[in-house]
Protein backbone atom coordinates (compact mmCIF):
# COMPACT_ATOMS: atom_id res chain seq x y z
CA UNK A 1 0.00 0.00 0.00
CA UNK A 2 1.47 3.54 -1.27
CA UNK A 3 0.84 6.30 1.49
CA UNK A 4 -1.15 9.49 0.02
CA UNK A 5 0.46 12.45 1.11
CA UNK A 6 -1.01 16.05 1.48
CA UNK A 7 1.92 18.67 2.12
CA UNK A 8 -0.45 21.32 4.40
CA UNK A 9 -1.85 20.88 7.57
CA UNK A 10 -5.56 21.08 7.54
CA UNK A 11 -4.78 24.88 9.68
CA UNK A 12 -3.08 25.80 6.42
CA UNK A 13 -5.10 24.66 3.66
CA UNK A 14 -8.25 26.21 5.65
CA UNK A 15 -6.26 29.47 5.24
CA UNK A 16 -5.19 28.53 1.64
CA UNK A 17 -8.37 28.42 0.35
CA UNK A 18 -9.69 31.65 2.14
CA UNK A 19 -6.94 33.35 0.52
CA UNK A 20 -7.52 32.19 -3.01
CA UNK A 21 -10.97 30.13 -3.29
CA UNK A 22 -11.88 26.47 -4.13
CA UNK A 23 -11.18 24.98 -6.11
CA UNK A 24 -7.33 25.09 -7.10
CA UNK A 25 -4.75 22.99 -8.17
CA UNK A 26 -1.66 22.81 -5.88
CA UNK A 27 1.59 21.53 -6.66
CA UNK A 28 4.71 20.71 -4.20
CA UNK A 29 7.71 22.66 -5.69
CA UNK A 30 9.91 20.51 -3.25
CA UNK A 31 8.78 17.13 -4.13
CA UNK A 32 8.81 17.53 -8.10
CA UNK A 33 12.35 18.62 -7.85
CA UNK A 34 13.69 15.75 -5.75
CA UNK A 35 11.48 13.21 -7.96
CA UNK A 36 13.15 14.53 -10.85
CA UNK A 37 16.67 14.44 -9.38
CA UNK A 38 15.87 10.73 -8.59
CA UNK A 39 14.41 9.85 -11.98
CA UNK A 40 17.92 11.38 -13.71
CA UNK A 41 20.07 10.05 -11.17
CA UNK A 42 18.52 6.46 -12.35
CA UNK A 43 19.14 7.28 -15.89
CA UNK A 44 22.30 8.56 -15.61
CA UNK A 45 23.84 4.87 -16.26
CA UNK A 46 23.59 5.74 -19.69
CA UNK A 47 26.38 7.73 -21.38
CA UNK A 48 24.18 10.53 -22.62
CA UNK A 49 20.50 10.85 -21.02
CA UNK A 50 17.87 13.57 -21.38
CA UNK A 51 14.44 14.42 -20.20
CA UNK A 52 11.89 16.03 -22.67
CA UNK A 53 9.09 16.89 -19.93
CA UNK A 54 6.07 16.26 -22.34
CA UNK A 55 4.02 20.29 -21.75
CA UNK A 56 0.80 18.73 -22.24
CA UNK A 57 0.95 16.65 -19.21
CA UNK A 58 1.09 20.58 -17.26
CA UNK A 59 2.02 23.41 -19.56
CA UNK A 60 2.63 26.13 -17.07
CA UNK A 61 5.87 27.85 -17.44
CA UNK A 62 6.22 28.19 -14.23
CA UNK A 63 6.53 24.27 -13.66
CA UNK A 64 8.52 24.01 -16.49
CA UNK A 65 11.60 26.91 -15.74
CA UNK A 66 11.86 24.32 -11.92
CA UNK A 67 12.22 21.56 -14.41
CA UNK A 68 14.80 23.36 -16.96
CA UNK A 69 16.61 23.99 -13.82
CA UNK A 70 16.72 20.81 -12.72
CA UNK A 71 17.87 19.67 -16.37
CA UNK A 72 14.91 18.78 -18.38
CA UNK A 73 13.89 19.99 -22.02
CA UNK A 74 10.23 19.43 -23.28
CA UNK A 75 8.63 17.56 -25.55
CA UNK A 76 5.66 20.03 -27.34
CA UNK A 77 2.68 19.08 -29.74
CA UNK A 78 1.59 22.45 -30.49
CA UNK A 79 2.98 26.33 -31.52
CA UNK A 80 1.33 27.08 -27.30
CA UNK A 81 3.57 24.54 -26.07
CA UNK A 82 6.65 26.10 -27.90
CA UNK A 83 5.77 29.33 -26.75
CA UNK A 84 5.44 28.26 -22.99
CA UNK A 85 8.97 26.42 -23.86
CA UNK A 86 10.49 29.86 -24.91
CA UNK A 87 8.81 31.95 -22.20
CA UNK A 88 10.48 29.57 -18.99
CA UNK A 89 14.38 29.67 -21.03
CA UNK A 90 14.07 26.34 -22.91
CA UNK A 91 15.18 26.43 -26.54
CA UNK A 92 17.01 24.67 -29.50
CA UNK A 93 17.42 21.24 -29.24
CA UNK A 94 16.15 21.25 -25.79
CA UNK A 95 12.85 21.33 -27.06
CA UNK A 96 11.18 18.16 -29.42
CA UNK A 97 8.56 18.90 -31.30
CA UNK A 98 6.32 15.95 -31.56
CA UNK A 99 2.93 16.38 -33.32
CA UNK A 100 0.65 15.43 -35.84
CA UNK A 101 -1.57 16.75 -38.35
CA UNK A 102 0.61 19.84 -37.98
CA UNK A 103 0.43 23.49 -39.65
CA UNK A 104 3.36 24.27 -41.71
CA UNK A 105 3.63 27.35 -39.65
CA UNK A 106 3.53 25.70 -36.63
CA UNK A 107 7.07 23.36 -38.32
CA UNK A 108 8.21 26.93 -39.52
CA UNK A 109 8.28 28.34 -36.09
CA UNK A 110 10.04 25.50 -34.56
CA UNK A 111 12.68 25.39 -37.18
CA UNK A 112 13.26 29.00 -36.75
CA UNK A 113 14.66 28.11 -33.25
CA UNK A 114 16.58 25.33 -33.98
CA UNK A 115 14.11 22.27 -32.29
CA UNK A 116 14.43 19.17 -33.11
CA UNK A 117 11.25 17.94 -35.63
CA UNK A 118 9.77 14.65 -34.84
CA UNK A 119 7.77 13.42 -38.09
CA UNK A 120 4.63 11.34 -37.48
CA UNK A 121 4.15 10.22 -40.87
CA UNK A 122 6.14 9.50 -44.02
CA UNK A 123 4.09 12.58 -46.19
CA UNK A 124 6.07 14.76 -43.91
CA UNK A 125 8.99 14.51 -45.20
CA UNK A 126 7.72 16.47 -48.23
CA UNK A 127 5.38 18.77 -46.07
CA UNK A 128 8.20 19.22 -44.17
CA UNK A 129 10.94 20.25 -47.54
CA UNK A 130 8.00 22.41 -49.16
CA UNK A 131 6.63 24.15 -45.90
CA UNK A 132 10.56 25.21 -44.92
CA UNK A 133 12.16 25.02 -48.76
CA UNK A 134 14.27 22.50 -46.96
CA UNK A 135 15.12 19.86 -44.66
CA UNK A 136 16.41 20.33 -41.37
CA UNK A 137 19.92 18.65 -40.18
CA UNK A 138 18.55 17.30 -37.73
CA UNK A 139 15.47 14.65 -38.15
CA UNK A 140 13.61 12.47 -35.94
CA UNK A 141 10.82 10.09 -36.59
CA UNK A 142 8.26 8.24 -34.86
CA UNK A 143 7.73 4.46 -35.07
CA UNK A 144 4.48 2.64 -34.60
CA UNK A 145 5.23 -0.83 -34.16
CA UNK A 146 2.03 -2.19 -34.66
CA UNK A 147 1.34 -6.04 -33.06
CA UNK A 148 5.62 -5.92 -32.63
CA UNK A 149 4.68 -4.36 -29.22
CA UNK A 150 2.96 -6.50 -26.71
CA UNK A 151 3.05 -5.24 -23.56
CA UNK A 152 1.73 -2.08 -22.11
CA UNK A 153 -1.36 -2.04 -24.33
CA UNK A 154 -4.03 -0.13 -22.40
CA UNK A 155 -7.28 1.92 -22.73
CA UNK A 156 -5.64 5.30 -22.55
CA UNK A 157 -3.15 4.97 -25.40
CA UNK A 158 -4.96 1.61 -26.79
CA UNK A 159 -3.49 -1.19 -29.49
CA UNK A 160 -0.47 0.46 -31.27
CA UNK A 161 -1.85 -1.05 -34.65
CA UNK A 162 -5.36 0.71 -34.12
CA UNK A 163 -3.44 4.24 -33.24
CA UNK A 164 -3.07 7.30 -35.42
CA UNK A 165 0.23 7.93 -34.55
CA UNK A 166 3.87 7.41 -36.82
CA UNK A 167 5.34 5.15 -39.12
CA UNK A 168 4.92 1.35 -39.97
CA UNK A 169 8.45 -0.37 -39.48
CA UNK A 170 8.21 -0.52 -43.55
CA UNK A 171 7.88 3.46 -43.71
CA UNK A 172 10.44 3.83 -41.11
CA UNK A 173 13.32 2.17 -43.58
CA UNK A 174 12.13 4.37 -46.67
CA UNK A 175 11.64 7.30 -44.48
CA UNK A 176 15.34 7.47 -43.21
CA UNK A 177 16.70 6.90 -46.79
CA UNK A 178 14.51 9.31 -48.40
CA UNK A 179 15.81 11.55 -45.50
CA UNK A 180 19.26 10.56 -45.76
CA UNK A 181 19.51 11.18 -49.83
CA UNK A 182 18.19 14.52 -49.93
CA UNK A 183 21.51 15.42 -47.91
CA UNK A 184 19.89 14.93 -43.92
CA UNK A 185 23.09 14.68 -41.84
CA UNK A 186 21.70 13.75 -38.29
CA UNK A 187 18.66 11.42 -37.19
CA UNK A 188 16.77 10.41 -34.27
CA UNK A 189 14.19 7.88 -33.33
CA UNK A 190 10.61 7.59 -31.24
CA UNK A 191 8.49 5.65 -30.27
CA UNK A 192 5.16 6.66 -27.71
CA UNK A 193 3.23 3.18 -27.08
CA UNK A 194 2.30 2.95 -23.60
CA UNK A 195 0.40 5.13 -21.07
CA UNK A 196 0.44 4.97 -17.25
CA UNK A 197 2.31 1.36 -17.38
CA UNK A 198 3.35 0.58 -14.14
CA UNK A 199 5.01 -3.08 -15.27
CA UNK A 200 8.66 -2.80 -15.78
CA UNK A 201 8.68 -4.81 -18.51
CA UNK A 202 6.91 -3.06 -20.80
CA UNK A 203 9.97 -0.48 -20.96
CA UNK A 204 12.44 -2.59 -21.68
CA UNK A 205 10.43 -4.48 -24.37
CA UNK A 206 9.97 -0.90 -25.94
CA UNK A 207 13.99 -0.21 -25.82
CA UNK A 208 14.69 -3.61 -27.61
CA UNK A 209 12.15 -3.24 -30.34
CA UNK A 210 13.84 0.38 -30.88
CA UNK A 211 17.41 -0.78 -30.38
CA UNK A 212 16.68 -3.27 -32.87
CA UNK A 213 15.26 -1.18 -35.10
CA UNK A 214 18.12 1.24 -34.99
CA UNK A 215 21.06 -1.32 -35.58
CA UNK A 216 19.48 -2.68 -38.66
CA UNK A 217 19.35 1.09 -39.92
CA UNK A 218 22.98 1.49 -39.42
CA UNK A 219 23.17 -2.05 -41.48
CA UNK A 220 20.72 -1.73 -44.10
CA UNK A 221 21.22 1.86 -45.06
CA UNK A 222 24.19 3.06 -43.58
CA UNK A 223 21.88 5.49 -40.71
CA UNK A 224 23.76 5.84 -37.44
CA UNK A 225 20.84 6.92 -35.53
CA UNK A 226 22.36 9.54 -32.43
CA UNK A 227 19.55 8.99 -30.06
CA UNK A 228 16.50 7.03 -29.50
CA UNK A 229 13.20 8.63 -27.42
CA UNK A 230 11.64 5.83 -25.42
CA UNK A 231 8.51 7.94 -25.31
CA UNK A 232 6.89 8.16 -21.55
CA UNK A 233 3.98 6.13 -20.75
CA UNK A 234 5.75 5.71 -16.94
CA UNK A 235 2.37 5.29 -14.42
CA UNK A 236 1.95 6.47 -11.19
CA UNK A 237 -0.09 4.72 -8.25
CA UNK A 238 -3.05 5.85 -8.37
CA UNK A 239 -4.81 3.83 -5.88
CA UNK A 240 -3.19 3.06 -2.59
CA UNK A 241 -2.82 -0.84 -3.70
CA UNK A 242 -0.54 -0.13 -6.13
CA UNK A 243 3.04 0.01 -6.21
CA UNK A 244 5.58 2.60 -7.86
CA UNK A 245 7.68 2.16 -11.02
CA UNK A 246 11.23 1.44 -9.87
CA UNK A 247 13.62 3.89 -11.92
CA UNK A 248 16.60 2.24 -10.93
CA UNK A 249 15.05 -1.31 -12.20
CA UNK A 250 13.56 0.26 -15.13
CA UNK A 251 17.08 1.91 -16.01
CA UNK A 252 18.99 -1.19 -15.57
CA UNK A 253 16.76 -3.76 -17.73
CA UNK A 254 16.72 -0.93 -20.43
CA UNK A 255 20.98 -0.92 -19.69
CA UNK A 256 21.04 -4.57 -20.13
CA UNK A 257 19.30 -4.36 -23.81
CA UNK A 258 22.00 -1.42 -24.34
CA UNK A 259 24.71 -3.57 -24.44
CA UNK A 260 23.32 -6.74 -25.55
CA UNK A 261 22.45 -4.41 -29.03
CA UNK A 262 23.39 -1.23 -29.20
CA UNK A 263 26.84 -1.90 -28.25
CA UNK A 264 27.89 -4.67 -30.64
CA UNK A 265 25.95 -2.74 -33.25
CA UNK A 266 28.58 0.07 -33.49
CA UNK A 267 26.08 2.24 -31.99
CA UNK A 268 27.59 2.99 -28.70
CA UNK A 269 27.46 5.96 -27.16
CA UNK A 270 23.91 6.91 -27.42
CA UNK A 271 21.85 9.31 -26.71
CA UNK A 272 18.71 8.15 -24.17
CA UNK A 273 15.55 10.11 -23.83
CA UNK A 274 12.38 10.07 -22.20
CA UNK A 275 9.15 12.14 -22.69
CA UNK A 276 7.74 12.10 -19.14
CA UNK A 277 4.92 13.84 -18.43
CA UNK A 278 2.91 12.19 -15.42
CA UNK A 279 5.72 10.23 -13.10
CA UNK A 280 7.53 14.17 -13.47
CA UNK A 281 4.88 15.88 -11.60
CA UNK A 282 1.24 13.63 -11.41
CA UNK A 283 1.86 12.57 -7.59
CA UNK A 284 2.87 15.97 -6.72
CA UNK A 285 -0.59 17.79 -7.69
CA UNK A 286 -3.83 18.23 -6.10
CA UNK A 287 -7.09 19.63 -6.93
CA UNK A 288 -8.35 21.14 -3.36
CA UNK A 289 -12.54 21.46 -3.75
CA UNK A 290 -15.26 22.29 -0.87
CA UNK A 291 -18.12 20.13 -0.08
CA UNK A 292 -21.26 22.70 -1.00
CA UNK A 293 -24.11 20.34 -1.39
CA UNK A 294 -25.35 17.25 0.05
CA UNK A 295 -28.03 14.88 -1.45
CA UNK A 296 -29.62 11.31 -0.58
CA UNK A 297 -32.03 9.88 -3.06
CA UNK A 298 -30.64 5.72 -4.34
CA UNK A 299 -27.41 7.13 -3.02
CA UNK A 300 -25.77 9.57 -1.15
CA UNK A 301 -24.11 12.34 -3.07
CA UNK A 302 -21.46 14.52 -2.31
CA UNK A 303 -21.47 17.56 -4.64
CA UNK A 304 -18.52 20.17 -4.55
CA UNK A 305 -17.55 23.06 -6.32
CA UNK A 306 -15.17 21.65 -8.94
CA UNK A 307 -16.48 19.76 -11.70
CA UNK A 308 -15.30 17.82 -14.46
CA UNK A 309 -14.23 20.82 -16.08
CA UNK A 310 -11.61 21.02 -13.68
CA UNK A 311 -10.36 17.34 -13.76
CA UNK A 312 -11.74 14.86 -16.86
CA UNK A 313 -9.99 11.95 -16.30
CA UNK A 314 -12.61 10.26 -13.88
CA UNK A 315 -15.25 11.59 -16.27
CA UNK A 316 -13.40 10.78 -19.62
CA UNK A 317 -12.56 7.05 -19.12
CA UNK A 318 -13.77 6.08 -15.44
CA UNK A 319 -10.18 6.82 -13.96
CA UNK A 320 -9.49 6.59 -10.28
CA UNK A 321 -8.56 9.18 -8.30
CA UNK A 322 -7.53 8.92 -4.61
CA UNK A 323 -9.90 11.31 -2.43
CA UNK A 324 -9.18 12.48 1.34
CA UNK A 325 -10.74 15.18 3.44
CA UNK A 326 -8.82 17.43 5.06
CA UNK A 327 -8.68 17.01 8.71
CA UNK A 328 -10.69 13.08 8.28
CA UNK A 329 -7.52 11.01 7.51
CA UNK A 330 -8.05 7.30 6.47
CA UNK A 331 -5.99 4.70 6.59
CA UNK A 332 -3.67 5.18 3.23
CA UNK A 333 -3.10 9.52 4.39
CA UNK A 334 -0.60 11.17 5.53
CA UNK A 335 -0.72 14.79 6.06
CA UNK A 336 1.98 16.68 8.48
CA UNK A 337 -0.53 17.47 11.14
CA UNK A 338 -2.08 13.39 11.20
CA UNK A 339 -0.09 10.39 12.12
CA UNK A 340 -0.12 7.95 9.00
CA UNK A 341 -2.36 5.05 9.77
CA UNK A 342 -5.20 7.32 11.51
CA UNK A 343 -8.62 5.73 10.74
CA UNK A 344 -11.64 8.38 10.64
CA UNK A 345 -13.97 7.17 13.72
CA UNK A 346 -17.17 7.13 10.93
CA UNK A 347 -17.41 6.47 7.58
CA UNK A 348 -19.78 6.73 4.55
CA UNK A 349 -20.25 5.62 0.87
CA UNK A 350 -20.40 8.41 -1.11
CA UNK A 351 -20.18 9.78 -5.06
CA UNK A 352 -18.52 12.80 -5.36
CA UNK A 353 -19.59 14.95 -8.38
CA UNK A 354 -19.48 18.38 -10.06
CA UNK A 355 -22.08 20.46 -11.11
CA UNK A 356 -22.00 19.64 -14.88
CA UNK A 357 -24.76 18.46 -17.25
CA UNK A 358 -23.27 15.01 -17.48
CA UNK A 359 -23.76 11.95 -15.24
CA UNK A 360 -20.34 10.76 -15.54
CA UNK A 361 -19.23 13.99 -13.72
CA UNK A 362 -18.06 12.24 -10.75
CA UNK A 363 -14.60 12.18 -8.65
CA UNK A 364 -15.64 9.09 -6.87
CA UNK A 365 -18.13 6.37 -7.23
CA UNK A 366 -19.38 4.22 -3.73
CA UNK A 367 -16.16 5.50 -2.32
CA UNK A 368 -15.68 4.80 1.51
CA UNK A 369 -14.99 8.09 2.80
CA UNK A 370 -14.95 9.74 6.16
CA UNK A 371 -18.15 11.30 6.93
CA UNK A 372 -17.98 14.69 5.24
CA UNK A 373 -19.54 17.98 6.41
CA UNK A 374 -20.45 21.11 4.33
CA UNK A 375 -17.58 23.20 3.94
CA UNK A 376 -15.15 20.06 4.39
CA UNK A 377 -12.27 20.61 2.10
CA UNK A 378 -11.05 18.16 0.14
CA UNK A 379 -8.42 16.71 -1.53
CA UNK A 380 -8.47 14.53 -5.13
CA UNK A 381 -4.97 13.26 -5.24
CA UNK A 382 -2.90 12.51 -8.00
CA UNK A 383 -3.80 15.23 -10.22
CA UNK A 384 -0.24 17.05 -10.99
CA UNK A 385 -0.12 15.64 -14.85
CA UNK A 386 -3.09 15.73 -17.38
CA UNK A 387 -5.43 17.40 -14.95
CA UNK A 388 -5.79 21.19 -15.05
CA UNK A 389 -4.39 20.68 -18.56
CA UNK A 390 -7.23 18.84 -19.79
CA UNK A 391 -9.82 21.31 -18.19
CA UNK A 392 -12.76 22.76 -20.69
CA UNK A 393 -15.45 25.08 -20.75
CA UNK A 394 -18.46 23.23 -21.30
CA UNK A 395 -21.67 24.51 -19.85
CA UNK A 396 -19.60 27.73 -19.02
CA UNK A 397 -17.66 26.36 -16.30
CA UNK A 398 -14.81 28.22 -15.58
CA UNK A 399 -11.60 26.61 -14.74
CA UNK A 400 -9.62 27.07 -11.58
CA UNK A 401 -6.53 28.68 -10.87
CA UNK A 402 -3.28 26.77 -10.25
CA UNK A 403 -1.01 27.69 -7.07
CA UNK A 404 2.77 26.88 -6.11
CA UNK A 405 3.70 25.39 -2.49
CA UNK A 406 7.20 26.87 -2.66
CA UNK A 407 10.37 24.83 -0.84
CA UNK A 408 10.62 28.02 1.96
CA UNK A 409 6.88 27.32 2.86
CA UNK A 410 5.42 30.04 0.47
CA UNK A 411 2.21 29.20 -1.75
CA UNK A 412 2.01 31.77 -4.74
CA UNK A 413 -0.68 31.70 -7.60
CA UNK A 414 0.90 30.48 -10.82
CA UNK A 415 -2.12 31.04 -12.84
CA UNK A 416 -5.31 32.60 -11.75
CA UNK A 417 -8.85 31.22 -12.35
CA UNK A 418 -10.72 32.13 -15.10
CA UNK A 419 -13.07 34.27 -15.08
CA UNK A 420 -16.58 35.11 -16.90
CA UNK A 421 -14.95 38.04 -18.86
CA UNK A 422 -12.28 35.43 -19.78
CA UNK A 423 -15.31 33.73 -21.35
CA UNK A 424 -16.70 36.23 -22.80
CA UNK A 425 -13.74 37.44 -24.88
CA UNK A 426 -13.92 36.01 -27.86
CA UNK A 427 -17.26 37.01 -28.70
CA UNK A 428 -18.06 40.40 -30.42
CA UNK A 429 -20.69 41.36 -28.54
CA UNK A 430 -20.54 44.53 -30.19
CA UNK A 431 -21.76 43.02 -33.92
CA UNK A 432 -24.41 41.22 -32.22
CA UNK A 433 -25.88 44.81 -31.20
CA UNK A 434 -26.71 45.28 -35.29
CA UNK A 435 -26.60 41.60 -36.47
Amino acid sequence: MNEKYFPLTKAQLEQTAQKFGTPFYLYDEDAIRKNIRKFTKAFSIFPSFKEYFAVKALPNPYILKILAEEGCGTDCSSLPELVLSEKAGISGENVMFTSNETPASEYQYAFDRGNILNLDDITHIEYVEKSLGKLPDLISFRYNPGSLKSGGVNAIIGKPEEAKYGLTREQIFEAYKICKEKGVKRFALHAMVASNELNPESFEETARILFQLSAELKEKLGVRIESIDLGGGLGIPYKPDQVAVDYDDVAKRIRKQYDAILVPAGLDPMKICWECGRPITGPYGYLVTKAIHQKHIYREYIGVDASMADLMRPGMYGAYHHVSVAGKPQECDRTPDSPNGGKPAQTEVYDVVGSLCENCDKFAVQRTLPKIDMGDLIIVHDAGAHGRAMGFNYNAKMRCGELLLRPNGEIVQIRRRETIEDYFATIDFDGLANF
